[in-house]
């Protein structure tokens, strides 16, 4: 077999592609009329010394690589079974099979090149010697973290990106690790870095716009080293501007396929060069990379089909907390808006024996009604789950409606989200179910899980309701004042999650400093209060592989709280397009955006940013909103862009939908000043991109807002190469399951190591309770 690769910037010198232009005089003709300029004279003169520049460079090259391309089809007769291209040559690799036209592909190609010529204040070089792990390893130890491998062109080259500052600090440090060479290259950019990000962003746009057809040749991406999935063409060459070129593992993958010829198309020699070193290194393949084997694939089965080291896990985090919620697990799967923690996914959890809390917030109150009466029907006594309260500080009478129903349903477990302090509507809830036992202490019938992220509003859970509060209460028959005295004995609060890192509305908040802290503000309190039950300290966020929830575990979590990662499960109420963005994303493929509930006052949320345009319209809409006082202050060109891209109506026509949604009552739009009519315009693409990704709709993929926390994107490397790859064969209790094996089974290893290493004889089950846990009472 044989495969025809591409080159990229680098590969470019003046006399390219002569005779090529005469032979392809259409082509030609068209290229110029798309550039605005004389293509054949570029290249073969280059009369104004452009050809060097990243936006003449890379249209440049796309045009010659294709007319080789076109010239060798015309001579041999033989197209090639696959195809790759070096940076902008994956261009030529994808116009070679067929995904676009010949114009679309310069199209893309100029615009590209236009984006990524306007970076400046970076750097890149190349460093000879070195294998890219050993390359990271010394720039770690330096501290230079703010360096990216951008290419990795053979087993011993690879290029630097990053800072020109940076790249010229890591010349000395990389030579004295080993390095036999490190050249600094001539470009303005940090190409293939996170520095391109803004670039990448810009240019997401333009790919939505290009019609683009499958492969009809396999074609080796740089971004993953495997071939192009269907349907992932624009995503990936988004990421492919800040993400680094796989180059050796794409020749060792084509080679692994059988391809016995790698043929260079296109001016220069240099990937020959690159083609030939890698099999002379035998350097490892994409199939041979030593990546972690996932846990869950390495644990036996034991006759149940459940792995063994589930005995183990049922022994992870606090005993109390497992007594008291009737769980075998302290494992919770966490709310997620509009019935994405759906019925089904919280009954498969608690007959797991685990905890499932519905995700209630932004369903009408028949919705809520049918999906607690679905849970009930479907659950065994002793089987358990909760229902989640999200708060609306707009609207309280909402909100103690809200509790009303709850108490109507009987509920006894309330996850408390979103909320800055206590509210009335949650006090009455914690009040009404306070008595005392036959030993006379308060017990309390409504529990309550919060989840926070700033130690202000965990002070406000830990500590009892506030007196006033309670007075309100009881003098307007609320609450008794027997319930009002029992609670001045009681924290607001059973168990206390702390977020961090998470989907959805966050903080942006570290673990490691946040967990450390809000327990030591818990025992602070507790010890003033005198309480007889200690507050249990749960983790979420970022928890999405075995690791992750060892670290949660060793930090002092009592028990752990996913959400990401659940909803990308057959269960959640997620639609099956927006599962299939979420199976493909990874740790870096989320963004923060402006949160369509607290528009006004620059909250953020956690967002998918892979595949879609919402977390950058967002922001451009939060950006208008401090600008302008009015709508009518925006300009025409932006206001038009607005109004045909992101909305697909005018300002008009949505306003006239938020009037009908607010229905009669709401003031008209003469009622309102300027400025909060701009307000209620851009709150409403939240709620509709919102809708968009529920329904799953096609015409508006781009659109889509997805909460989403990176926990998703290191949970899909985890499993990559297992069943649980594709997310039709996930389930949120299996999940759940495998990740407190895999735990289990890496807090056994790594402990008895430590303490084998220390001398000590510890087994490895009492490391596991000691470290996790396990223990407490």
């Amino acid at each position: 077999m044989i495969a025809y690769v591409f080159p990229g910037q680098g590969s470019q010198s003046v006399g390219m592609g002569a005779g090529l232009f005469e032979e392809f005089a259409e082509l030609t003709a068209e290229a110029d009329r798309i550039l605005g300029y004389s293509v054949a004279e570029l290249c073969t003169a280059d009369p104004h010394g452009r050809l060097g520049q990243t936006q003449f460079t890379q249209p440049a090259l796309y045009v010659v690589n294709a007319l080789c391309h076109l010239h060798r089809l015309t001579t041999t007769g033989r197209a090639p079974d696959y195809v790759a291209g070096h940076s902008v040559g994956e261009y030529n690799a994808l116009f070679a099979a067929g995904v676009f036209d010949f114009g679309a592909g310069l199209r893309l190609v100029a615009r590209r090149g236009e984006l990524m010529g306007l970076a400046r204040g970076g750097g890149m070089a190349a460093v000879l010697g070195l294998p890219a792990d050993e390359v990271a390893a010394a720039l770690a130890a330096a501290g230079l973290d703010s360096v990216d491998l951008a290419n990795l062109n053979t087993h011993t080259q690879i290029v630097l990106s990053g800072l020109r500052a940076d790249i010229e600090r890591a010349g000395p440090i990389l030579k004295a690790a080993g390095a036999r060479g490190y050249t600094m290259l001539n470009v303005s950019g940090a190409f293939h870095s996170r520095y391109m990000r803004e670039a990448a962003d810009s240019f997401t746009e333009t790919l939505s716009a290009v019609p683009m057809s499958p492969p009809r040749i396999p074609v080796i991406a740089n971004v993953t080293a495997r071939p192009y999935p269907a349907g992932e063409v624009a995503s990936l060459l988004a990421r492919q501007i800040t993400a680094p070129v796989r180059w050796t593992e794409t020749v060792r993958h084509l080679l692994d396929l059988g391809v016995t010829d790698i043929e260079q198309v296109g001016p220069g020699k240099v990937l020959t060069g690159l083609v030939r070193a890698i099999r002379r290194d035998g350097a490892p393949s994409a199939t041979d990379r030593q990546e972690p084997t996932p846990v869950a694939a390495t644990v036996p089965a034991a006759s149940d089909g459940r792995p063994a080291d589930l005995e183990a896990a049922a022994w992870l985090g606090d005993a109390e907390f497992r007594r008291q919620h009737g769980l075998r697990y302290a494992y919770v799967s966490g709310s997620m808006y509009r019935g994405i923690a759906s019925a089904g996914l919280v009954i498969r959890m608690a007959r797991a024996g685990m905890l499932g809390f519905l995700g209630t917030g932004g369903l009408r109150p028949h919705q809520i009604d049918d999906a607690i009466g679905e849970v009930r029907r479907a659950l065994e006594p002793g089987q358990v789950f909760g229902v989640n309260l999200l708060h609306d500080p707009g609207d309280p009478a909402g909100e103690d409606e809200q509790v009303d129903r709850y108490l109507r349903h009987g509920v006894r477990l309330v996850e408390a989200s979103a909320f800055m302090d206590v509210s009335p509507a949650l006090v009455r809830y914690r009040c009404l179910g306070l008595r005392r036992d036959a030993q006379g202490r308060v017990v309390a019938e409504h529990r309550l899980m919060a989840k926070v992220s700033r130690p202000e509003v965990a002070r406000a859970f830990l500590a009892p309701p506030p007196e006033q509060q309670l007075r309100r209460l009881v003098a307007d028959g609320r609450i008794t004042d027997e319930q009002a005295r029992l609670a001045a004995g009681v924290p607001m609060a059973d168990d206390l999650t702390v977020e961090a890192d998470s989907a959805g509305h966050t903080d942006g908040g570290v673990a490691y400093t946040l967990m450390p802290a809000l327990r030591r503000l818990r025992d602070d309190l507790a010890a003033e209060h005198g309480y007889h039950q200690r507050v249990r300290i749960g983790a979420a966020g970022g928890i999405g592989t075995p690791e992750a929830a060892a670290a949660a575990l060793i930090l002092g979590a009592d028990y752990l709280v996913t959400g990401s990662i659940n909803q990308c499960t057959v269960e959640a109420g997620t639609s099956e397009p927006v599962k299939d963005l979420l199976q493909q994303m990874g740790v870096q493929d989320t963004a923060y955006a402006p949160a369509g509930d607290m528009f006004e006052i620059g909250a953020r949320v956690q967002v998918l940013r892979r595949g879609v345009f919402f977390p950058a319209r967002a922001n451009k809409l939060y950006q208008l909103y401090q600008q302008h006082d009015s709508l009518e202050s925006i300009d025409a060109k932006t206001r038009q862009q607005i109004e045909q891209r992101y909305f697909k109506r005018s300002f008009d026509d949505v306003f006239e939908l938020v009037r009908q949604y607010k229905g009669g009552d709401w003031p008209a739009g003469d009622r309102l000043t300027p400025k909060q009519r701009m307000l209620a315009v851009f709150k409403w693409y939240f709620a509709y991109t919102s809708d968009l990704a529920m329904r799953g709709d096609p015409a508006g993929r781009v659109d889509y807002q997805v909460h989403c926390g990176p926990a998703l994107g290191a949970f899909n490397s985890w499993v990559r190469g297992t069943e649980l790859a594709d997310w039709r064969h996930r389930h949120a209790d299996d999940i759940g399951l495998r990740l407190l094996a895999g735990t289990s089974a890496l807090l056994t290893d790594r402990l008895a190591a430590y303490g084998a290493g220390a001398g000590r004889s510890t087994a490895p089950g009492e490391l596991v309770l000691a470290a996790a846990g396990g223990g407490r009472s």
